[in-house]
């Protein structure tokens, strides 16, 4: 490679990375429904991740590092899409093939983030279908924690989310999470323990 080439190739990784960094910034829009509640796409990815980690220790079968990647990748096209509602998208399409082959067109690793995004939406491979399971167990853990915290209207949003669970990974985790209480990892240990 040209020193030339070189040098466009790490501004199109740079522009990639700031551009993915900017989910950060771009809220979920499905929370001022619920009324409670707030989350980044970032912060959604990152649960997402954290859900797909615990799946891929629980499925020998699978690719590990596809799966945990197809979750860090699911929603960077809302980097130029935003986050559409269900409401939203009843009147609104965005085309996130488009944006995503725009914004990987110049990179090098370009067409394996491309592919894996078709594979997610496509949703055929095992790896496709736990990670749209971790996609929705990160839901059903922010509503989980926000039923806990009081807010009963989140108790509402869960069966449906439930439902669209497709593996028994998947739902035998959301299950134990509906089980659990959002403080229990530390309240047991930390709650006047002496007495």
């Amino acid at each position: 490679m040209k020193e030339g080439e070189i040098k466009m190739m790490d501004e199109n990784i740079a522009n990639f990375l700031f551009e993915a960094r900017f989910l950060k910034h771009i809220p979920r829009s499905g929370f001022a429904f619920l009324g409670a509640g707030k989350e980044s796409v970032a912060e959604h990815s990152f649960s997402t991740s954290i859900v797909a980690y615990v799946m891929a220790s629980l499925s020998p079968d699978i690719n590990p590092l596809k799966l945990i990647t197809m979750c860090l990748m699911h929603d960077l096209p809302e980097a130029r899409t935003g986050d559409l509602n269900s409401v939203q998208k009843c009147y609104d399409h965005a085309d996130e093939t488009a944006g995503i082959q725009d914004m990987v067109r110049d990179l090098v690793f370009g067409e394996s983030i491309f592919a894996l995004l078709q594979e997610f939406n496509e949703g055929i491979s095992l790896e496709a279908r736990l990670a749209r399971d971790a996609d929705q167990i990160a839901l059903i853990l922010e509503l989980k924690y926000l039923s806990d915290k009081g807010f009963d209207k989140a108790q509402a949003w869960i069966p449906p989310v439930m439902d669209r669970l497709k593996t028994s990974d998947g739902k035998r985790i959301a299950e134990q999470i509906l089980k659990a209480n959002c403080d229990s990892w530390w309240l047991n240990k930390f709650i006047d323990t002496e007495k």
